[in-house]
């Protein structure tokens, strides 16, 4: 999704790591009309706890529960505080889970959701051939990009962030750097003022990386009738490919 995030790697090896859950139902109902059932999602890389990134993970737990009730717990993974709002987020009573340190537990007794703090600039793996690895980006306290590793590949995402050098560090040889453009240059100080990149920020990172393509996400809703100023303004600072995302995109890397 390119407003609010939801994006799916569909890994080599057959796992599928969610980075962020957008709001509401939308990856549930996204995800079906892709063939992506919520129990495919055993490893959730959160960015930040900004409601449309993350408040669609009660809709997810709810549903991994219902469609198999033997199912193992969802791992997110994100920072200290990331994890502390979410699990604000599941505590509330409707939810009928019990929050404690480590994540959530269902009414039966079942944990549904581990929660893994983590570290920038660890390595995680998070399955025998799927890693990943983030680093602290300029938005929000705890606010992170990741970076994920499958079969010779690697995927970066960048989360929300103002123009950020370390993100370029965790994207050096990417196969594809997948980066917010909020809007173009023209309008530099109204997305530093909301912690946002520009569309020429992001050529710049893509460009400093040596990444293998760009695509621009997470756009200002006055450009979603018209991408294209976004994409010119990544090319003019960035050699590579560059594309826009927009609901239910689906890019071969």
């Amino acid at each position: 999704m390119r407003n609010h995030t939801a994006i799916v790697v569909d890994c080599p090896t057959g796992e599928r790591i969610l980075l962020d859950a957008a709001s509401g139902n939308t990856v549930l109902r996204h995800g079906q009309a892709l063939g992506m059932s919520p129990t495919d999602f055993d490893h959730c890389l959160l960015s930040h706890s900004h409601p449309d990134h993350c408040e669609g993970l009660p809709h997810i737990e709810m549903q991994r529960g219902r469609r198999n009730p033997a199912e193992q717990p969802m791992q997110l993974y994100g920072s200290e505080r990331a994890l502390a709002d979410i699990g604000t987020l599941l505590a509330l009573p409707t939810r009928g889970l019990a929050v404690d340190a480590d994540g959530a537990v269902r009414r039966d007794g079942r944990r549904s959701i581990t929660f893994r703090p983590t570290d920038p600039g660890d390595w995680v793996q998070l399955t025998p051939g799927v890693r990943a690895r983030c680093t602290e980006v300029n938005h929000i306290g705890g606010a992170l990009a990741w970076r994920v590793e499958s079969g010779g590949h690697a995927v970066v995402f960048s989360g929300d962030t103002r123009w950020c050098p370390e993100l370029a560090e965790l994207a050096q040889g990417a196969t594809l750097l997948i980066h917010e453009a909020f809007c173009t240059d023209e309008d530099r100080s109204r997305a530093d003022n909301v912690a946002h990149a520009t569309a020429a920020e992001a050529g710049r990172i893509a460009q400093m990386a040596g990444v293998g393509s760009l695509t621009l996400t997470h756009i200002d809703n006055a450009f979603h009738a018209d991408t294209e100023p976004l994409a010119a303004e990544a090319r003019s600072v960035y050699g590579g490919p560059v594309a826009v995302a927009e609901d239910c995109w689906q890019q071969r890397v």
